[in-house]
């Protein structure tokens, strides 16, 4: 289906799946101290604390799920081409917010805004143009809580 805007909706996902509920905590260890962008500090090398990552990311499991997003309409808000996003379905999506919304049956990511008393959905790259929800059929799917990338060349989330 056709999607309003003359680049397209841009963005592609895979669902890849909800949250496990009923799985163990998984604790990490979490070094002490900040991490410098320049000389580091030999005192902050320590482990403080274990850190469950779950439980850091992810504050309604029940309501969160995991998207695989693909394109370039968002990069610019930090969603690289390839990101594991997790979704908040449980949030109430308000201007600002990186929201997952179906447009007229096609899923798509972007910021939610309101220009004049319209809303729209606005990508980061300039490339695409914003998205007016007026006069089509939208469906809240969530609002994007985080944005995982991989760093490392050849190391895929």
């Amino acid at each position: 289906m056709a999607c309003p805007g003359e680049h397209g909706m841009s963005m592609h996902f895979t669902i890849l799946g909800r949250v496990d509920t009923m799985a163990r905590p998984l604790r990490l260890p979490l070094a002490a101290g900040e991490v410098r962008a320049g000389f580091p500090s030999p005192a902050d090398d320590y482990i403080e604390v274990e850190l469950d990552l779950i439980a850091h990311l992810i504050k309604h499991p029940s309501a969160t799920f995991f998207l695989r997003a693909k394109g370039t309409s968002m990069e610019d808000d930090g969603i690289k081409d390839n990101a594991l996003l997790i979704v908040d379905r449980s949030l109430n999506p308000q201007p600002g917010h990186i929201v997952i919304m179906s447009v007229d049956g096609e899923l798509t990511c972007k910021k939610l805004s309101i220009m004049g008393s319209r809303p729209y959905l606005v990508a980061s790259n300039p490339e695409f143009k914003p998205i007016p929800l007026s006069g089509h059929d939208c469906h809240n799917w969530g609002v994007v809580t985080h944005s995982i990338s991989s760093l490392a060349p050849g190391f895929a989330i």
